[in-house]
Order: C-alpha cells, then sequence, then structure tokens
C-alpha cells in the first residue's frame, strides 16, 4: 500500500524514476480498487457490463498518476516518457509496453535521475 500512496502523493511528478515494484504495486491496487468499485456498481446500481458510475469517478482520479508512473517506470529504463504513446497502438502497443515495464532499472544514474534502486539499497 505504501508504493500505491507514494503514486498519489506523487500526482503529476512526471520527472525522475519509478521502480518495478512501485510501478506494479499500484497497478495490482489499481486493478484490486477497479474490481471492487465494479462489484458494488453492479450491486447497488445495477449497471452491467459497462463502467459504472464509481469505476468512472476512480479512473479518472488515478488517470494522471496512472501516466505520471508509467512515464517514470519508462524513465528508469532510460526510455523517454513519449514511448507510453505505443500504448496507443492496439495489442502489439500494449505488448511492447508490458516489456519496457518488467525490465530491470537501468544501472546507475542515467538522464532521468539516479537509480531509485540504488538509493534504497544504500539508505
Amino acid at each position: 500500500m505504501d508504493y500505491y500512496m507514494a503514486v498519489l502523493r506523487k500526482y503529476a511528478d512526471f520527472s525522475g524514476r519509478a521502480r518495478r515494484a512501485e510501478y506494479w504495486m499500484f497497478a495490482l491496487i489499481n486493478l484490486l480498487i477497479s474490481i471492487g468499485l465494479a462489484i458494488i456498481d453492479t450491486a447497488i446500481l445495477g449497471i452491467e457490463g459497462s463502467v459504472g458510475v464509481l469505476g468512472s469517478l476512480y479512473g479518472l482520479a488515478v488517470l494522471i498518476p496512472s501516466l505520471a508512473v508509467g512515464v517514470r517506470r519508462l524513465h528508469d529504463t532510460n526510455r523517454s516518457g513519449w514511448w507510453l504513446l505505443i500504448g496507443l497502438i492496439p495489442v502489439l502497443g500494449a505488448i511492447v509496453l508490458i516489456i519496457f515495464f518488467v525490465q530491470d532499472s537501468d544501472p546507475g544514474v542515467n538522464q532521468y535521475g539516479p537509480n531509485p534502486k540504488e538509493s534504497v539499497a544504500a539508505a
């Protein structure tokens, strides 16, 4: 939950780097919350097969943090945040982004800042 809250605290911070754990824990918790909201939307509001009111509001609330952590994750692999746009290509774009997101951090300092994995290990 710490990683999720850390991403929300860096709401619109597109600079710097994000570790794999930060990105994937945010994605996992985000998915679990979305599933929970979909269940609530279906149970209370009777909306089935589409995104309900609660899911839509939550999606809008985490849109910017999701983009920001994605850009920071790409920075961690020494790629520009503009690579996030490749996700607009159906299927192939998502596969390429997943490959980029699962890669290990670029060792040492790159043009986007120090390696967050090394700074945690030193602390």
